[in-house]
């Protein structure tokens, strides 16, 4: 692998309704999507202008291990060296093994747990495919972050089982009312850690998928017109002009447009 360990590598989005989700994202940013076949589950690649993005799958009439129905979602992924034994880690810390470890193919290995604060995240062993393209550009991931009632919790589990290197961004509040991390130093991070208490329910915390656009104004508008929800925003930053979209299944993701960005004065 060349990617770090604990570096975010890979995306996918679960979903309960296949042709509306990829008519909604290839008229939202424009991506493209190739049906593994029925070896791989009719999983689907998702290219944005020809560079990989990221997965698609169908998870209707799946079950969570407690028989409950899964629902539709963005999934977040880091890279692992040798995903047995961050599992095994893992498990040590606190965290449980939802999907088990498998081979995808000549692709990877992967696994699923549920981390000691209730957050869903992925682990991916590289083989053939590295994981998504670098590009930053309008309809590609830019940004991922972890909200979290337990931002200690969460800290001391990430550096333990991913080898985070968290760096607190900004300087601290007294209170302790804003807490914000980069897994690395702000010009190599690959994600955020945010304390999001007083910020958001403890039932909408968990992982965060950003995805680039042109100009937030334009793609709310294409939002409203396939069919999702502004959930909240646009809200301006100096990284750019953000907002949470539900798409019309109900899993959830964030928008940059980071041409927007207004700087802190």
């Amino acid at each position: 692998m060349t990617r770090s360990t604990g570096t975010s590598t890979w995306i996918d989005a679960s979903v309960t309704d296949l042709d509306s989700a990829k008519a909604f994202y290839s008229s939202l940013f424009g991506w493209e999507f190739e049906d593994m076949g029925e070896g791989f589950h009719h999983y689907h690649l998702i290219r944005n202008d020809g560079t990989l993005v990221g997965g698609l799958m169908d998870v209707s009439g799946m079950t969570c291990p407690d028989g409950e129905p899964l629902t539709a979602e963005w999934g977040v992924h880091l890279a692992v060296d040798d995903v047995d034994a961050r599992a095994a880690t893992a498990t040590e810390h606190g965290a449980t093994l939802l999907m088990p470890i498998d081979d995808i193919g000549s692709f990877g290995r992967t696994g699923t747990i549920l981390d000691p604060t209730g957050a869903l995240v992925g682990m991916w062993q590289a083989r053939d495919l590295e994981g998504y393209e670098f590009t930053g550009d309008p309809g590609s991931p830019v940004w991922f972050e972890l909200m979290t009632h337990e931002f200690d919790a969460a800290s001391a589990f990430y550096t333990a089982v991913f080898d985070a290197n968290l760096v607190p961004m900004g300087e601290p509040m007294e209170d302790d009312s804003f807490r914000y991390s980069t897994n690395g130093p702000a010009e190599s991070a690959s994600w955020g850690l945010c304390d999001a208490s007083g910020v958001m329910p403890k039932e909408d915390t968990g992982w965060r998928v950003y995805f680039g656009v042109e100009a937030s104004e334009a793609a709310l508008a294409k939002v409203a017109e396939l069919g999702g929800t502004v959930l909240d925003g646009p809200t301006d930053s100096p990284f750019g002009r953000i907002a949470t979209i539900a798409d019309p299944s109900g899993a959830t993701f964030q928008i940059s447009a980071m041409s927007e960005a207004v700087t802190e004065g």
